[in-house]
């Protein structure tokens, strides 16, 4: 490592070439005093001085604010007001069939090695005379994504979510993730695919309810017992 003493200071974030997308998935409350954001990007160069890096290195020396930046955006779902994400897009409908969004992306972080996990959502609900908004339901997954998770927990949270918001009659979601933890490191496994499923209500306790679910998803029904 070389002895050069870097000009950076950890506290001042230039934010050239730092992207992020200012829309976002959901609204975010104010985002913490700059004290914090300073200490990250110190503890970012720490670490790249502990796996043998020079941080003063034209490549790196904003790696830190980068990195600071990249993780705000990963980690949004702490910052998401949930009323102001649904955002009164709740509508009294005299309709009682199956609601399905499928091949919802999400993009999340490992909570027990920081590294992604990524795939594809299928949400339904059956309403029980209140619909949400489509556009809600992919953020919905956004929020629960955009944190350090496990897909377990995850695919229960949006569930929930969805059951407290509008109170369907049924509520089932399916993931399907790829486990980059499970591809780089460990097993080293790059074809495994991790599906979990949440059921409520009417697609647990009603067969042809789940099938039909499933047949729409292209997935086999899941064995529920009751």
């Amino acid at each position: 490592m070389s002895d050069h003493t870097s000009t950076f200071d950890p506290g001042t974030i230039d934010d050239d070439d730092l992207d992020e997308d200012p829309d976002g998935p959901a609204r975010s409350v104010e985002d913490p005093d700059d004290d914090d954001g300073a200490a990250f990007r110190a503890s970012v160069r720490h670490i790249l001085e502990k796996i043998g890096e020079d941080p003063s290195r034209e490549g790196l020396e904003k790696t830190p604010a980068r990195v600071q930046r990249m993780y705000r955006e990963l980690t949004r779902g702490y910052r998401v007001d949930p009323d102001g994400l649904i955002n009164n897009a709740l509508f009294d409908v005299a309709y009682s069939e199956m609601v399905l969004v499928r091949g919802i992306e999400f993009y999340s972080l490992c909570e027990h090695h920081l590294l992604p996990f990524y795939g594809t959502a299928a949400v339904a609900y059956i309403p029980d005379g209140r619909v949400i908004g489509l556009s809600k339901i992919p953020r919905i997954v956004d929020l629960f994504a955009r944190r350090l998770q496990v897909q377990e927990r995850m695919t229960r949270q949006i569930a929930d979510f969805i059951e407290a918001a509008i109170h369907p009659c049924g509520v089932a979601v399916v993931l399907e993730g790829w486990h980059l933890c499970a591809t780089m490191r460990g097993v080293k496994k790059a074809h495994a695919v991790m599906v979990t499923s949440a059921l409520t209500g009417s697609f647990k306790q009603n067969e042809m309810t789940r099938k039909e679910f499933f047949d729409h998803i292209g997935r086999e029904t899941l064995k529920v017992s009751i």
